[in-house]
């Protein structure tokens, strides 16, 4: 064991240095100073390229590592290891943990750095940076891109060694696209991520009009668009924080109910919200379920790969799927807020920040950027110029040049005498001195000249920017165009004003069995009421003198219960069953035929190629039946049999090549049926004409073709309420949807009745370039008329002609109803 030296005795001449400090004092200067470091190098992030100091260093020391997309992975130690030696001396752990989040997708709404390795998920967390990989993408290039253009002030790294930007020229309005989190010494930052294109648009708005106001620039970002999608639920929080800076939204998980299995209900969550992990619902949902919070869940399941997230949560029999989901929005993180704090570094001071201020320090930043970057370009180019002009007035006397530099004592001698003798500056002598004699030719000569004429019109284009501020903002804004394009995506997060048609929890979660109306759009969305009150639908004026209805046409409704079974009827002749309980429900104050909300009725039916639905029929046994008809004129009355022990069955035998192109169920059994052809020929008859016949049976002669044409309509109603016949004339050759084509609508009183079987009457005259009728209705009406995507179409007014030509469409016409009294009774 080593023995312990006694201290030496100081030094007679020793001088005691004691210094009396008030301890209060220096505890506030302490940490003063400590909350300074923290507030300003680590915690917040700075308003104009919305990065904190470590994620601007990332940035920085890849792009001058040179770590660029097109170059191969390195370990994320080796960035690490750089950033801190160079500029951050703030401990691995810390920088490698702002790298991660940098290129996780679900924390950052554009990701900076393309990962190579296990980067984490939003549950657990990333391998050690010695086995991760990473290089820049895409968008950080696009955040230092003419860094190295005096575009930005260098300050002094943390040893005075070298130099570090103070901020990047960042041609993305990263603050907002991706929004940052941050925790300082007595405040704090909370900023949500929004879309880059919809930032995009608000800026270029910003630019074109400076006195715009916050609901100007809400047209262009109506809310956040989180990197995980979901759905924001009311968005007065939302306004709240772009106004002030501060306020509080609500995320919701995106999630629906199908049939998981044949027999039983699901809910797949396909999205969460922001920050919230699968693991961490799961955690809370087994919780509940083990301690009876929460009911009626029988399974769940973690299907999450490669594609995206995929919880399935199955249902027990008999319980309320949206009541389940009402449960699980309350009780487990598939519902959160989100607090908005908008926290920045303007000027070096830390402000509370709104929509509109954190857009113009954006767009400030860049206009500075683009003028600095304008300026420096101009300047070499002049730089430039200056040498070209020197070398073209050695080239012309080239010879006395040669001469005066052999007859010079030395290189010093030779460059006084060149500025003497040819009027040269220091610049031009001492180039003229370095130059090969290869580029003294008569080709150089004629490049030279043509060069100087290039810079010359560069020198203007940039003098024309730096004079004028409406030139220099137009570049700025083509610019912020371009990044637009090329890093844009579509929107992630659905905004939501109210919590739309979600059930609350205060409904039980058995279903009652109350009567209902299911409604079937023409664009093949499907829903069922709240009850059996036939909803109240206010018309809109589409134009002027035109009453029509501004929602999608309701193309069926049938009156049910909330657990009974409905038919849907396809062209096909099929009857397919349906479960009413398996279909949204829409709250009493919706406005139905909207039916937002509705669930497309290809997510819960499977149809064959080229089948169409047309309308929806009930298994009462008391109707007097179906009446349908065909392509080729057939007509058929039959009894819709219950099969419980089948999905689906036939209610017509079919031809090779024939269809059913209209159907609907007959209410009293004297309703007129009506045929309207290809060619412009209208028939009608009373349903009694047509004896009713077997699910086998193939029909009657409905109506008699003239040869090359076909039925397109065939419907039934009551002549005696106001029907209306809406023809649309067009060309054979168009392909659906794309031709406007000529429209009338007539009384159908004008069409006289024909026995079964016969040619009808005429219903519309061709114009010229028409040749067919492509669309055509019968009904009660008013008629309502709808476009692409369930827009409403305008109809003209009634023409009392039977035979008369059409109008033209101001937009193709793709499907005609009557309103939904009409069709419930």
């Amino acid at each position: 064991m080593a023995r312990r030296t006694p201290s030496a005795p100081p030094p007679e001449d020793f001088e005691e240095h004691i210094v009396d400090i008030d301890v209060g004092e220096e505890m506030r200067s302490s940490f003063l100073e400590y909350a300074y470091s923290v507030i300003y190098s680590r915690a917040l992030p700075d308003a104009r390229d919305g990065l904190k100091p470590v994620q601007r260093r990332i940035l920085y020391t890849m792009d001058d590592m040179n770590l660029r997309p097109d170059r191969g992975h390195v370990k994320s130690a080796r960035v690490v290891g750089e950033v801190m030696g160079r500029l951050h001396p703030h401990g691995d752990g810390a920088i490698y943990d702002a790298l991660v989040r940098l290129v996780q997708p679900w924390s950052l709404r554009l990701p900076f750095i393309d990962g190579h390795g296990n980067f984490g998920s939003p549950d657990d967390g990333p391998a050690a940076m010695r086995y991760t990989e990473c290089r820049m993408d895409h968008p950080a290039l696009a955040m230092t891109e003419s860094i190295d253009e005096n575009t930005v002030d260098f300050r002094p790294n943390y040893d005075g060694r070298e130099e570090e930007p103070s901020v990047l020229p960042a041609a993305i309005p990263n603050l907002l696209v991706n929004g940052a989190s941050g925790i300082a010494v007595g405040m704090a930052t909370n900023m949500a991520p929004h879309n880059l294109v919809e930032v995009v648009q608000a800026v270029r708005h910003l630019i074109k009009k400076p006195q715009a106001t916050l609901d100007d620039l809400m047209r262009f970002v109506p809310g956040p668009d989180l990197p995980t999608g979901g759905k924001i639920v009311g968005l007065d929080g939302i306004r709240e924080a772009y106004a002030t800076g501060r306020g509080k939204f609500v995320m919701r998980a995106t999630a629906r109910v199908e049939n998981v299995t044949p027999r039983r209900k699901g809910i797949v969550v396909t999205e969460l919200p922001y920050n919230v992990g699968p693991e961490k619902v799961i955690e809370r949902i087994k919780t509940l379920v083990q301690s009876k919070k929460l009911q009626g869940i029988s399974d769940l399941k973690n299907l999450t790969d490669s594609q995206g997230l995929n919880l399935v949560i199955e249902i027990k029999n008999g319980f309320n799927p949206d009541a389940v989901l009402a449960q699980l929005y309350k009780m487990t993180p598939m519902e959160d807020s989100f607090g908005v704090n908008n926290v920045a570094l303007v000027d070096g001071q830390p402000r509370t920040l709104g929509l509109k201020e954190l857009l113009e320090v954006f767009l400030d930043h860049r206009i500075v950027v683009v003028r600095r970057r304008s300026q420096f370009r101009r300047d070499k180019a002049a730089a430039r110029l200056h040498l070209v002009e020197g070398l073209l007035i050695a080239i012309v006397d080239i010879d006395e040049v040669i001469a005066l530099i052999r007859a010079s004592d030395d290189r010093r001698h030779a460059h006084g005498r060149l500025m003497d003798v040819f009027d040269l500056s220091e610049k031009q002598a001492e180039y003229i001195l370095d130059l090969q004699l290869g580029r003294l030719t008569r080709f150089s000569q004629i490049e030279l000249e043509r060069e100087a004429d290039e810079l010359r019109a560069t020198i203007e284009e940039f003098d024309a920017i730096l004079s004028d501020d409406g030139l220099l903002r137009g570049i700025v804004s083509d610019e912020l165009g371009a990044i637009a394009k090329r890093f844009g995506t579509p929107r992630r997060t659905v905004l939501l004003e109210s919590a739309g048609h979600t059930v609350t929890a205060a409904v039980p979660l058995e279903v009652a069995d109350d009567p209902c109306f299911v409604l079937l759009s023409a664009t093949g969305l499907l829903a069922r009421t709240s009850d059996d009150t036939v909803p109240e639908l206010p018309d809109h004026d589409v134009s002027a003198g035109a009453h029509r209805h501004q929602h999608d046409v309701i193309a069926s409704a049938v009156r049910t219960t909330a657990r009974g079974e409905i038919g849907l009827l396809t062209s096909a002749g099929r009857v397919i069953k349906l479960g009413v309980l398996d279909l949204p429900g829409l709250p009493p104050t919706a406005a139905a035929p909207s039916l937002q909300g509705g669930l497309p009725l290809v997510e819960i039916l499977a149809l064959r190629d080229g089948e169409r639905p047309l309308a929806l029929t009930s298994f009462d046994t008391e109707s007097p039946g179906l009446a349908l008809g065909t392509r080729s004129g057939v007509v058929k009355r039959v009894r819709p049999e219950y099969l419980p022990s089948k999905d689906d069955w036939e209610v017509v035998a079919l031809a090779d090549g024939d269809e059913v192109v209209g159907v609907r169920q007959l209410l009293t059994g004297d309703e007129e049926l009506c045929f309207v052809t290809s060619d412009a020929q209208l028939l009608h008859f009373p349903a009694a004409a047509v004896r009713p016949q077997g699910r086998t049976g193939s029909g009657m002669a409905g109506v008699k073709l003239a040869a090359g044409a076909s039925a397109v309509f065939f419907g039934a109603f009551d002549p005696a309420e106001d029907a209306e016949v809406v023809t649309v004339a067009g060309s054979a050759d168009a392909l659906p949807g794309t031709e406007s084509g000529s429209v009338k609508v007539t009384p159908f009183s004008a069409f006289p009745a024909k026995g079964r079987a016969t040619g009808g009457v005429r219903c519309h005259r061709l114009l010229k370039g028409e040749d067919v009728l492509v669309l055509a209705w019968a009904g009660r009406g008013p008629a309502m008329a709808s476009g692409s995507g369930g827009a409403a179409a305008q109809l003209p007014d009634v023409d009392p002609r039977r035979d008369g030509s059409g109008l033209p469409l101001a937009q193709p016409v793709l499907a005609v109803g009557s309103p939904l009294a009409a069709q419930v009774g």
